[in-house]
């Protein structure tokens, strides 16, 4: 209730939750508008709005004074019977509109408190549909409007937020191509005869490529892992007229006749990434029944034989969803096929300290300012395998660890003969009397065994000594994914004391 979010010693605070939830009704907010529109002058609906995104506002101030919780906020839906009919369409100062303008208006409200973001619940009762999203019995009966559909529709998009802060969203799609990215046999049919243009059937795979070039364009690595000859993809690639996807779009293409388990698990080395950052799309039921049963941290698509429904299926999961998008991670494709080039320099040197001197490493350490805040965070709630305690942040904790007397934040950036890789390192430091608790100390898969992490260690403990610490402790937190920088601290001497 308001009651539970005004009072600091409420139930709600006491909890500690990780996520607060505030669902918006408008009927709660403002009978007026939702009831009584049409009976209001333009004064009177001004007032009204003022005092909607004003509560909106001192709700959200409230959480915000007394919780670090992330906060889902629900926008409003527009009423489908708007009160002037279809005169309502066509009067910007309608009660349709001026609802829509009121999302808008929320949403300006809610980026403005940090670790706050809109669920809209409009856009979900749209793809639902009212009929099946709104039950007015529930309404009537105990002020809650919706149907067990629009429960189930809303509970999974809470979850896209969920695995979004825990930083368990994927970021690698692995596409098959004949029946997936095209239609027909590309090694049967030839380039003129696959199915992909203007016209259906062939729209839909171009409308399915668009889709996954918006991905490419969010972050999303793209790669392929087909059973053809690798001549006639390309051939598909870069020559066909209609492909909205090419050769550079893809950071690593398999077109052969291997397994595409053994094929996905190279991916996975060749990119450096785990198994757990991957999804598989498939029009095969054998190909992704065998990854789903060799493969299980890999997520799986299994694409019907209608394509016109690829976009929506894909779309419809948000695996590859987060909280924030930065420059880097639009260029993250690039950043890997550029990873793969380093790789092949890795193989080609004779020995490890010819590789090292031959990259060409450059280093920059820092405090992150308002700038890269958000790529900090998103470093934490992502980073698995070189992490030592896999502690997940936001931006609100990160711009308050960043603000505190009591800590230090660093990043580390990282640029070599390939290309730059921008922020791959966080480490966070805690104070206490005379006495530095490395709170967390990570790296980027990307740049792991180049000995970078000696240097950035080196510059934290040098950051201590300098603030007059006397102790330095380095935690260490066991998962399922940190085996490899278990003994981190021991192999760089630190003295071993477990903590029961």
């Amino acid at each position: 209730t308001v009651q539970d979010i005004l009072i600091p010693e409420s139930l709600l605070y006491k909890k500690t939750p990780d996520i607060i939830i505030t669902c918006l009704i408008l009927e709660m907010l403002s009978a007026k508008i939702s009831n009584d529109f049409i009976a209001l002058n333009q004064n009177e609906i001004n007032e009204e709005i003022a005092s909607i995104l004003g509560n909106v506002n001192l709700m959200l101030s409230s959480i915000r004074n007394y919780s670090n919780s992330m906060v889902l906020v629900h926008n409003f839906e527009v009423p489908i019977y708007p009160c002037h009919g279809i005169y309502d369409y066509q009067n910007c100062s309608s009660q349709l509109n001026t609802l829509r303008k009121l999302n808008l208006q929320v949403v300006d409200i809610v980026t403005r408190h940090k670790n706050c973001y809109i669920v809209d619940i409009d856009v979900i009762q749209s793809y639902v549909g009212y009929k099946d999203f709104i039950d007015n019995r529930f309404w009537h009966i105990g002020m809650a409007p919706y149907s067990r559909e629009a429960y189930i529709a809303i509970a999974k998009e809470y979850i896209k937020f969920i695995r979004a802060k825990l930083g368990i969203n994927r970021k690698c799609l692995v596409l098959d191509c004949d029946n997936t990215l095209w239609g027909g046999i590309i090694g049967e049919d030839g380039i003129d005869g696959i199915e992909l243009g203007q016209t259906y059937p062939g729209s839909a795979y171009l409308e399915f490529q668009q889709s996954i070039l918006d991905l490419y364009n969010r972050g999303v690595i793209l790669v392929i892992s087909s059973k053809n000859n690798k001549e006639d993809v390309l051939e598909v690639l870069n020559n066909h007229p209609d492909m909205v996807l090419r050769e550079e779009h893809f950071a690593i293409i398999k077109a052969d006749w291997n397994d595409k388990v053994s094929n996905i698990k190279e991916i996975a080395d060749d990119l450096n990434i785990g198994l757990d950052s991957m999804v598989f799309v498939d029009d095969s039921d054998f190909e992704t029944n065998m990854v789903i049963e060799y493969l299980p941290e890999v997520k799986v698509v299994t694409l019907p034989k209608d394509p016109t429904v690829y976009r929506d299926i894909l779309n419809s999961y948000g695996f590859f969803d987060s909280l924030t998008v930065s420059e880097e991670d639009c260029n993250r494709g690039e950043m890997y096929k550029a990873e793969l080039g380093r790789v092949r320099l890795k193989s080609e040197s004779i020995s490890l300290e010819s590789y090292f001197a031959s990259l060409e490493m450059e280093v920059v350490i820092g405090a992150p300012d308002s700038f890269l805040i958000p790529r900090v965070a998103q470093l934490t709630q992502r980073t698995n395998q070189f992490n030592l305690t896999t502690k997940r942040y936001l931006e609100a904790d990160v711009e308050r660890f960043a603000k505190s007397d009591n800590h230090e934040v660093k990043y580390l950036k990282l640029k070599d003969r390939f290309g730059d890789m921008g922020l791959v390192g966080v480490a966070i430091l805690e104070y206490k009397d005379d006495t530095a608790l490395i709170d967390s100390f990570l790296m980027s898969c990307r740049i792991i065994g180049r000995c970078v992490e000696d240097v950035f260690l080196r510059y934290c403990i040098e950051c201590a000594l300098e603030k007059g610490m006397q102790k330095i402790y380095g935690y260490y937190l066991k998962t399922k994914k940190n085996s490899q920088v278990s003994n981190f601290y021991q192999k760089r001497g630190f003295e071993v004391e477990y903590l029961g």
